[in-house]
C-alpha cells in the first residue's frame, strides 16, 4: 500500500473555503482510492480539521510515512515545516516526504484561460455580488449600456490577483505567474497586470487603474485563488468600489480555479512525484 497523502492547507474562517476544500479532499480520496493510497487533509491554523489531528488519525490507522503536500498556488512556508518537525517529535516512528506547492502548471494556467473565457463570455452580468455563503459566480460590474458593446482583446486588460504577502519572493512569484500567464494564454490581450487582495500593493483597484490609463475599454480580474471564500469576496468588493466610480469602464470577474478534475490531476502527479524521489 503507498503511503497516504495529507493535503495541507493554510486555514481560513470561511466556510465557503472549507467545505471546497472538503470537496476537494473527497475528490483526491476517490481517485486514490483505486491505488490503495489513504488521503487526508488538515489545515495549518484557523480552521478544522487540524494538521495534527489528521496526523495522529493517519498514525493510529497505521500509516508511519506519509506525503505531506501544500494545497497552495505559493512558496512553501516557514510554518509548514516547523508544524511537520512538530507533529515528527509527537510521533517519533513517523517519517515524511514533501510533495511540491501547485504553482504555475501549465494546467493551472490552462485553468485560469478557462475562467477567463468564462468571464469574457458572460452576458448577464448580474449587478450585485450573492450572499455570503453562496457558491460565488462569475459576473461583471454594473457598467451602464454595453449590453451590445464589442471589445477586441486588444482592447481588454486582465488583472490577476494574488493573496499577497509580507514575502517579497512570494510576492515576486506572481508577477512571474502573470507574465506566463500573458505568453501562454493572452498573447493575445492588451496587458495581464499583477494585483494583490491584501498585505502587498497594487490592490485590485491598482490594477484596474493601471489598465485605464494603458487605455482598456474592458478590463477581467482573474483571481489566482483556488477556492471560493471570503477572499474572493473582497477581490470582488475591490473591483465593485473601483468600477461604481468608473463606470464607461466594462469590469469583469472570473470565477476561482475551484474544485475540479484537472486540479486533482495536478496534485495526484505532485503526489507521485514524491514518491519517485523517494525510491
Amino acid at each position: 500500500m503507498k503511503p497516504p497523502l495529507l493535503l495541507i492547507g493554510q486555514g481560513s474562517h470561511d466556510d465557503a473555503y472549507a467545505a471546497e476544500f472538503g470537496r476537494f479532499v473527497h475528490r483526491l480520496r476517490c481517485r486514490l482510492d483505486r491505488t490503495a493510497a489513504d488521503v487526508s487533509g488538515g489545515y495549518l491554523e484557523r480552521a478544522t480539521p487540524r494538521l495534527s489531528d489528521s496526523v495522529a488519525s493517519l498514525v493510529a490507522r497505521g500509516h508511519h510515512r506519509l506525503v505531506a503536500l501544500p494545497l497552495s498556488l505559493s512558496r512553501t512556508s516557514d510554518d509548514l515545516g516547523a508544524a511537520m518537525e512538530l507533529e515528527q517529535q509527537r510521533h517519533p516512528t513517523l517519517m515524511y516526504d514533501y510533495g511540491r506547492p501547485l504553482g504555475p502548471d501549465p494546467r493551472v494556467l490552462s485553468l485560469l484561460a478557462e475562467r477567463l473565457t468564462e468571464a469574457a463570455a458572460d452576458l448577464s452580468r448580474p449587478r450585485a455580488l450573492e450572499p455570503a455563503g453562496a457558491r460565488p459566480r462569475l459576473r461583471a460590474v454594473d457598467p451602464p449600456d454595453v449590453e451590445d458593446l464589442h471589445v477586441e482583446p486588444g482592447e481588454t486588460g486582465i488583472v490577476l490577483v494574488g493573496e499577497g504577502s509580507t514575502d517579497p519572493a512570494a510576492n515576486a512569484e506572481i508577477h512571474r505567474v502573470s507574465r506566463l500567464f500573458w505568453e501562454t494564454h493572452a498573447y493575445d490581450f492588451m496587458t495581464v497586470e499583477t494585483a494583490f487582495v491584501s498585505v502587498t500593493p497594487p490592490g485590485v483597484p491598482g490594477g484596474l487603474e493601471r489598465c485605464r490609463r494603458l487605455g482598456a475599454r474592458r478590463v477581467i480580474v482573474v483571481p489566482y485563488l483556488l477556492f471560493a471564500g471570503g477572499m474572493l469576496e473582497r477581490v470582488w468588493a475591490q473591483a465593485l468600489a473601483y468600477g461604481a466610480g468608473h463606470p464607461d469602464l466594462d469590469i469583469r470577474c472570473a470565477e476561482v480555479i475551484g474544485d475540479c478534475e484537472t486540479l486533482a490531476d495536478v496534485v495526484i502527479e505532485r503526489y507521485e512525484e514524491a514518491l519517485q524521489l523517494v525510491h
